[in-house]
């Protein structure tokens, strides 16, 4: 394809969803589109570019976007953040809150809604640790796709053998043919919403928990910070970011401050100091 279509398909992916694409991915265009293209009935990447330039191409926009984003998740992904949320995160936090105020939890690129369920599993598991608590799960996402199938919580055999204990399988899901589904009440605990990072966030409210995880590793230092800023701005002045083990707020934002010494938690850099009852409520719920 010609330099110029290339740079008409990275901009606009750049622009509808943060995500940069160098001239070394253009491997990717060609092996994440084809569908699209067949689709649409676009001949190649040259012609998709053109129809990209045309009037009336949201809907080939949208297609290209949810093709070129990785929807990859499993249940309790990495581990280590469920522990913390766990262990530290949610004695801290109930510790600080009154009693009748819900705890808010955003899941940022939740695609098919494995972490928001984890989430889930998590505190239903500590329901009578946390006293009764209400709790607010909200996943977002881009792909519509992949949002449709959060919101169903049916998942394969392939997908709930992927990092969930067969105690937690058994306990949270039943099976529905060649599927499994996740308990009404894991599901009535999550609601999901189309909600791009780079727009405006301020309809989905204020957080004490924010899951944004293995998103930033794809965009550029400049759309990073813009992205953490527009978090930030979402969340409790005691909350809690969790990022992905190969990304860092360091040298990107001056927003957040590590959390400690767990590696992916960071608090906002004017956040006061946890109060002094968290680690006994933390032995609680462990």
């Amino acid at each position: 394809m010609t330099p110029q279509n290339f740079a008409t398909i990275a901009a606009t992916l750049h622009a509808g969803s943060g995500l940069a694409i160098g001239p070394d991915k253009l491997y990717l265009l060609e092996s994440r589109l084809g569908t699209v293209m067949r689709a649409h009935r676009i001949a190649d990447l040259d012609a998709l570019a053109e129809r990209l330039r045309a009037p009336g191409s949201a809907a080939l926009l949208q297609a290209v976007i949810e093709a070129m984003t990785t929807n990859e998740s499993s249940f309790f992904r990495d581990g280590k953040p469920f522990e913390h949320l766990r262990q530290h995160a949610l004695p801290r936090l109930h510790a600080a809150r009154s009693p009748g105020a819900k705890l808010r939890i955003w899941s940022a690129a939740a695609s098919t809604g494995q972490e928001a369920y984890s989430i889930a599993m998590l505190l239903t598991d500590l329901r009578a640790a946390l006293a009764g608590r209400g709790v607010e799960i909200v996943g977002t996402d881009i792909a519509r796709a992949a949002l449709l199938r959060a919101s169903e919580g049916l998942y394969s055999q392939f997908e709930v053998q992927r990092g969930l204990p067969v105690q937690m399988l058994l306990r949270h899901f039943h099976k529905q043919g060649e599927m499994w589904r996740i308990a009404d009440e894991l599901r009535a605990m999550a609601s999901f919403r189309e909600c791009n990072l780079l727009g405006d966030l301020r309809p989905l409210g204020c957080f004490d928990i924010v899951f944004c995880r293995n998103v930033l590793i794809y965009f550029d230092p400049p759309t990073k910070a813009r992205a953490l800023a527009a978090i930030a701005r979402q969340m409790a002045p005691d909350g809690l970011l969790y990022l992905g083990g190969a990304e860092t707020v360091l040298g990107i934002s001056d927003r957040f401050a590590p959390l400690g010494a767990d590696p992916g938690v960071y608090g906002l850099a004017e956040a006061s100091a946890p109060p002094a009852s968290a680690p006994v409520l933390a032995a609680a719920l462990r």
